[in-house]
């Protein structure tokens, strides 16, 4: 008899295990506080690597060029369609 392969995250009947129950004493935050928003935002906004002034317009500036490459691509393949069905049925 061969064994069954059983992922790591399941148990060996292959239903997937249930997470621990939380203890009664553990406090969930009562609601939202402003100030505590404010201060884990900051906090994040500090971890942020900014883009330097050069790196943001050469990068603008390939996202502005490939937008239009692309709107132009699909207005002139939707005239290409556009002319192929009036040659069709017309």
């Amino acid at each position: 008899m061969a064994k069954k392969d059983v992922k790591a995250d399941q148990t060996p009947n292959g239903s997937t295990p249930k997470p621990p129950a939380k203890e009664k004493n553990e406090q969930t935050p009562a609601g939202f506080s402003l100030m505590g928003f404010l201060t884990e935002s900051k906090s994040e906004l500090a971890k942020v690597v900014w883009p330097s002034r050069q790196q943001l317009i050469s990068e603008s500036a390939a996202v502005i060029l490939m937008v239009t490459l692309v709107a132009t691509t699909i207005y002139f393949v939707d005239n290409l369609f556009e002319w192929i069905s009036q040659s069709v049925f017309s």
